[in-house]
């Protein structure tokens, strides 16, 4: 084979090899035995498409750590979280944010303790059912992280707060276009008219999907 002939082999070869390359990245690298349809996300935000998004309720929970006492850190799960994002990859700080959480969905390893926490001496979900975000500016610091700063609502108090937030994936999904995202944040508890035994700051760690729903 000639050396033109040869070099264009090779270009051809490159170009394959980049375009299957880019292939991969847009639905990630998925484990064996995936089923057919499944396309695993990958960790680069140009396949956070833009569009409407809803939160997965399937794939969401809100964390919070909760000092206990001094001694180590109580963990609490908020498994009911709804949601809706406006996103604009072309222009990330004209995104929106609405998020809320149904307090009485906390769960806890303390037996009956969950109860006691979702009740009037605590959360008094029966009187305020849900705690909400609402973005007010997103500030992303690079293609991946960024902060969402937006005022949160829990038991009929609202103060401002900022996530940190980082894209762990997106991609074609399966059906749909999705995302997943982490975020943090720690809040004041007595601001939200917690009872004085919680005192120390409460770490807020957020894990969510979201799914596109509209272009």
């Amino acid at each position: 084979m000639s050396k033109p002939a040869t070099a264009l082999r090779a270009a051809l070869m490159g170009l394959a090899f980049s375009s299957l390359a880019a292939a991969v990245a847009a639905q990630g690298t998925c484990p064996p035995g995936m089923p057919a349809g499944v396309n695993c996300g990958a960790h680069d935000a140009a396949y956070a498409t833009a569009g409407t998004y809803k939160v997965d309720p399937n794939h969401v929970g809100v964390i919070a750590r909760v000092s206990h006492i001094g001694y180590s850190y109580s963990v609490f799960r908020f498994d009911k979280v709804a949601g809706t994002l406006e996103w604009n990859p072309a222009s990330p700080a004209t995104s929106k944010l609405t998020a809320t959480v149904q307090t009485g969905s906390i769960a806890t390893n303390v037996a009956n303790f969950a109860t006691e926490l979702s009740g009037d001496k605590f959360l008094k979900s029966a009187a305020f059912p849900e705690a909400t975000f609402v973005s007010a500016a997103f500030r992303p610091t690079d293609a991946t992280h960024g902060k969402v700063d937006g005022q949160l609502t829990l038991m009929g108090k609202t103060h401002p707060v900022t996530f940190t937030v980082t894209l762990v994936g997106a991609g074609k999904g399966f059906g749909k276009p999705r995302m997943g995202v982490q975020a943090f944040a720690v809040i004041n508890p007595q601001d939200y008219g917690m009872p004085a035994m919680f005192s120390a700051p409460i770490d807020l760690t957020i894990d969510a999907e979201f799914e596109k729903t509209a272009p």
